[in-house]
Formats: C-alpha cells, sequence, structure tokens
C-alpha cells in the first residue's frame, strides 16, 4: 500500500481563556458571585479590592473578546520570551490600562444591605440531632454506632438504609462489630428525636411515628393509626370510599381522620435549618420599579465589585523595568508577575462584560414583556423564546440561555428567575399568537376555582378553554397540567 501526504486546510473555533472565564462567570449567581471574587483574589495576588470611593462615573464596557491577543502572556521560559519582555505598558503611571485598571460601580445602587449576603444563624437540621443525640446515655460502642445513624439519614429526615448494609458499613468501615437487633434498638431512640417522624424508613413509618407521638401527648389518633397501618395504599389513592366501608366510619368522622394525616409532615427534615441549599435564600440579580408608568432597571449593586492592579506588583515592574542588568532569576520573575496582572485584567474585563452581558438581557426581556412588569398580569406574558433575546442583543443563544437559567429578577409583584418569562406560542381562534404561560395561568385559574368534590376532567378542562378562543387538545392539557405539579382530577377530589 502506497504511503501519500495531502494538506488540508481546517477552520476551527477556539475559545479565548477571557472568553471561557466570562462563560463561567455568567452562570454565577449574584449571591455566589462574592465567592467567586474571593476564591479569585485568593489565587492571584496581583488582583485586589479597591478599598476608595470614586467619584467618576462608569466606564464604558469594551467587547471581551478585543483585546485577547494583547493579554496573551502563555510564557515556557524559553530564551526569546526572556530576552523579548516588555513592560512599558505596566509601569506608567497615567496608563489607564494597568494604573487606573479598576472597577467602578457609581452607577449602580449604593445602598449597603444589597453588598452584604444574607446569612442564617439558626441551627441546621444535622446539628439538631446530634445535640439531641448527646442527651443520650450510650457507652462509646454505641455511639459511633448512634453517630453513623444520624450521619445515615437524608435531607428529609429519612433512614433509607438496610439495616443489614448498616451493620456491614460499620463493620467494615469503622470495624464495629454489631447485630441488627442493636441497630434496631438504637434506631428506635433515635425515632423519639425532635422533628417527629425523623429515621423513618419510609412514608407510611413516618406518618404512625408523628400519630404515635400525638397519641402519648393524649390526643385521639387512634383511627388514623389504623388507617395508615391497613389502609395506606387506598389513602395515597384517595379511594376514601374503602377506607370508610373499611373502618365503618361515617362522612364527618371520614373526613375529621383524613385531616389529621393530612397535618402530617412527610418531610420531617426537609424544612429545619439549611441543609446546604442555595434555595434557602434568593438574592434578585436586577430590580425593575414602576416610576409612574416608566419602567426603570438597576443591576444589584453587588454585581460591580471595586477591583483593581495591585499597587505592589505595578512597582515591583517598575523596578524590573529601571534596573540595569537583568538576569535570568529576575526576568522568571517579571514573567511570573506580568503573567499574574494580565490574569486579574482578564477577570476585571469578564466582570465587566458579565455586567453589560445581564443588563443587556435583562433590559431586553424588560421591552419585551413590558405590559408584565407593570401590571404582573401573567396573562399580558408575551410569547418569547431564547432566539427572540439573542437576536435583540446580538448575543449567542447559549449566552442569554446562562443568563435566564441561574438569575433573578425582583419587581413589585414578587421575584422572578428569568426563565419563567420565556414560553412558546398558542394560536387562537382568532389566530392571534399568544404565550404558552397565558393559557397555563387560565389553566392553573380554572382548576383554582373547581368544586374539589366534583374535580374537573382534562376532557371539562379542555372545552372550558376551547371555549375562551384557546385552540389546544386534551394532551396538551394534560401536559400544562403535569407541568404546572397539579394532579389528575381524581387525586384532587377532597371530601
Amino acid at each position: 500500500m502506497a504511503l501519500s501526504q495531502s494538506l488540508q486546510q481546517k477552520f476551527l473555533q477556539k475559545l479565548s481563556p477571557q472568553q471561557i472565564q466570562l462563560m463561567k462567570l455568567l452562570q454565577v449567581p449574584t449571591q455566589n458571585l462574592e465567592e467567586r471574587i474571593k476564591e479569585e483574589l485568593e489565587e492571584n495576588p496581583a488582583l485586589e479590592l479597591d478599598e476608595e470611593k470614586h467619584e467618576d462615573s462608569h466606564d464604558d464596557m469594551k467587547d471581551e473578546f478585543s483585546d485577547a491577543d494583547e493579554y496573551d502572556s502563555e510564557a515556557d521560559g524559553s530564551t526569546d520570551d526572556y530576552d523579548n519582555i516588555d513592560v512599558s505598558e505596566y509601569v506608567h503611571e497615567g496608563d489607564d490600562e494597568v494604573a487606573d485598571y479598576k472597577m467602578r460601580d457609581d452607577n449602580y445602587p449604593e445602598d449597603d444591605e444589597k453588598k452584604q449576603l444574607p446569612f442564617k444563624t439558626e441551627t441546621s437540621f444535622y446539628d439538631m440531632l446530634f445535640d439531641q443525640l448527646g442527651l443520650l446515655n450510650l457507652d462509646e460502642k454505641e455511639k459511633k454506632i448512634a453517630e453513623h445513624l444520624v450521619g445515615s439519614i437524608d435531607e428529609d429526615g429519612y433512614l433509607r438504609r438496610e439495616t443489614p448494609a448498616i451493620v456491614d458499613d460499620l463493620a467494615f468501615r469503622q470495624n464495629i462489630s454489631t447485630t441488627e437487633e442493636e441497630v434496631e434498638g438504637l434506631i428506635r431512640r433515635i425515632q423519639q428525636f425532635d422533628p417527629p417522624g425523623v429515621a423513618a424508613r419510609d412514608l407510611p413509618e413516618c406518618l404512625l411515628l408523628q400519630l404515635f407521638r400525638q397519641k402519648e401527648e393524649g390526643k385521639d389518633v387512634d383511627t388514623a393509626i389504623l388507617a395508615i397501618q391497613k389502609y395506606f395504599d387506598e389513602f395515597t389513592k384517595k379511594h376514601y370510599e374503602k377506607i370508610q366501608r373499611g373502618l365503618g366510619l361515617n362522612d364527618q368522622e371520614l373526613k375529621a381522620v383524613m385531616q389529621q394525616i393530612i397535618k402530617l409532615n412527610p418531610k420531617p427534615g426537609g424544612n429545619i435549618g439549611e441543609i446546604n441549599k442555595a434555595e434557602s435564600y434568593v438574592v434578585p440579580d436586577f430590580f425593575i420599579l414602576n416610576n409612574g408608568g416608566k419602567l426603570e432597571l438597576t443591576l444589584n449593586g453587588r454585581n460591580a465589585p471595586e477591583l483593581r492592579i495591585s499597587e505592589g506588583y505595578r512597582d515591583m515592574m517598575k523596578e524590573y523595568d529601571r534596573g540595569a542588568k537583568k538576569d535570568k532569576r529576575q526576568k522568571e520573575a517579571v514573567l511570573f508577575i506580568k503573567q499574574k496582572i494580565d490574569a486579574a485584567k482578564w477577570f476585571i474585563d469578564a466582570i465587566k462584560q458579565r455586567q453589560h452581558t445581564l443588563l443587556s438581557t435583562m433590559t431586553a426581556i424588560m421591552d419585551h414583556q413590558h405590559d408584565f412588569f407593570l401590571t404582573g398580569d401573567e396573562t399580558n406574558l408575551k410569547p418569547m423564546i431564547l432566539k427572540d433575546i439573542a437576536e435583540k442583543t446580538n448575543l449567542d443563544i447559549s449566552t442569554v440561555s446562562r443568563v435566564a437559567n441561574s438569575k433573578f429578577v425582583q419587581t413589585e409583584f414578587g421575584t422572578y428567575r428569568l426563565k419563567f418569562f420565556f414560553s412558546e406560542s398558542l394560536s387562537t381562534e382568532s389566530g392571534e399568537e399568544v404565550s404558552t404561560r397565558e393559557v397555563k395561568k387560565i389553566l392553573s385559574d380554572l382548576i383554582e376555582s373547581e368544586s374539589k368534590k366534583h374535580p374537573l376532567s382534562d376532557e371539562r378542562l379542555t372545552e372550558m378553554l376551547q371555549e375562551k378562543g384557546y385552540n389546544i387538545a386534551r394532551r396538551t392539557v394534560a401536559k400544562y397540567r403535569e407541568q404546572l405539579n397539579i394532579p389528575v382530577a381524581r387525586l384532587r377530589k377532597e371530601l
């Protein structure tokens, strides 16, 4: 077989380091931005916070890609690198690129409350359990087993591991020899902890633990206990007639029992403390104010950190520039300094571009959904997809998606995730294009106002929407209902 050579020309698109940095920063919500900046400050000594207050107006945003080549500082330590180190741009006192390379936040709210992360001081769910564990009279072995059990409880409050698996874990991982009986005995003691229902293996046991606790407190819950023990499947499927017949209850007694069960907590650990969830609080990225019918958009002030290039690092560059003799060691040091300064520039530019991208994206969304931001009425939402905003802002669809998926806006009607405003379109009888969000709102209102003794079927909901002029199929109604997390009619039925 003959060997041959050929030339091929290919066009490759490669993201610059600054582009990659920007993409990552765009995904960071405001509440996590300070932590991300703190990480960068710790990693790069050439970057520092500017504590001074500036009177200047906010610098115009630069194109994040225009100076990518200028900051190319990939040094491999070769002789050419050492012989051609240009530090002129780093040492001139009046050079905006370095001497005044800083972030200013004068165009952002100065409210200190918006610049500080909210925090919580309450005890976490696991702290609460371990505190109660300390009140038990346990020997050293029992204490280690109990600690392992508490550590195995999930964030909803359940102990979902099988007892034999726990025994094996203790033997292989902690070299503790125990029995299933001993483990079960400690589980029962932990199940007496607060909140009631903790350390249950499944939902029926969780509900029963809570009912038994109520019985100990003197409440009459015997029938509710019997209903869970014998008719749990019927209860979940709302087959109330079978429960009523099986327990010999009249309508009023059945309703009272169901109310006792419904009031129980299916996730005893789910609302205790802050189990490392970012959703525990939301810091809005934007604020929209209705000022006499004119919408005003501002970016959360914490998106504009006061950053600058370190004075000390620029002084080191000046010393190098003034020196006559430059040995290899000095050149290696100045290359390192140059790389750190360039990295700091990249980061500051990426933060600036992040601000610009956030504002331009939110401005386009606000303009598109102008009527909603004036009224708060979901039926005023217009069809809007990522492509619409990408075209208005000249941004890539993936960039708009990154902003929409992780950012929140605070309005006088509440705080919304940006992706809330995106929806497909649906045609009415008159041929008008309306947002599927509008249809979902009307569907939700119909279900909310229905008689819970005779809930509306998907077929009836379809007819009612069609009567209002919306061309919609039953399967589409079912899909929208599921997206709204609304169960089928049978499961919405109440006594």
